[in-house]
């Protein structure tokens, strides 16, 4: 099963939660390691959005992480994570 698959299945245990100005995300680990996807859950639609997907590059301009702040900022993505329904 590809890492998109287990995703779908169960986003909640899978990806580590992402700190700072991507609260509300979450990372995991792709194609051998190298490639990072960064996703966020709805609750309410119960769906898991793909922010970005892309080689992590720590330091570099074109960091997976980098791109995703970017894209935050220029207010094209919406990263903060809707409440659970109870």
């Amino acid at each position: 099963m590809n890492r998109a698959q287990q995703l779908a299945d169960d986003p909640h245990a899978l990806g580590t939660p992402l700190r700072d100005e991507l609260r509300g995300l979450r990372s995991i680990r792709a194609v051998g390691q190298r490639y990072r996807i960064i996703f966020r859950i709805d609750e309410e639609r119960r769906s898991v959005i793909v922010i970005a997907v892309g080689i992590r590059r720590e330091g570099h301009r074109n960091d997976i992480y980098a791109l995703a702040q970017r894209l935050i900022r220029l207010g094209l993505v919406n990263h903060l994570r809707t409440r659970r329904p109870s």
